[in-house]
């Protein structure tokens, strides 16, 4: 996998790894929404975070662990993936 993370493959993620259902649509419609409108806790983030390092199998980093919305969670792990690329 080379990426990039959707917002469909973001949205399937927090259902699976904090067993959240968010509106993929609503999270790309909303560049403000943080994650804490979506029920998402700093817990929830890093296991996002370790399962994109293991399905793109390199690290991620600190900067994506802060993030406080999707779109900027987003901008960080794509960002990161095309620099590995």
């Amino acid at each position: 996998m080379n990426g990039p993370v959707t917002f469909d493959e973001l949205a399937s993620l927090m259902r699976g790894r904090a067993g959240l259902s968010v509106d993929p649509g609503e999270m790309e419609n909303r560049p403000e929404a943080t994650f804490e409108e979506f029920n998402l806790d700093s817990l929830g983030l890093l296991g996002i975070v370790s399962e994109l390092e293991n399905r793109y199998g390199r690290q991620i980093g600190d900067e994506a662990d802060s993030c406080k919305t999707p779109h900027s969670f987003l901008q960080s792990v794509n960002a990161q993936l095309t620099l590995g690329a």
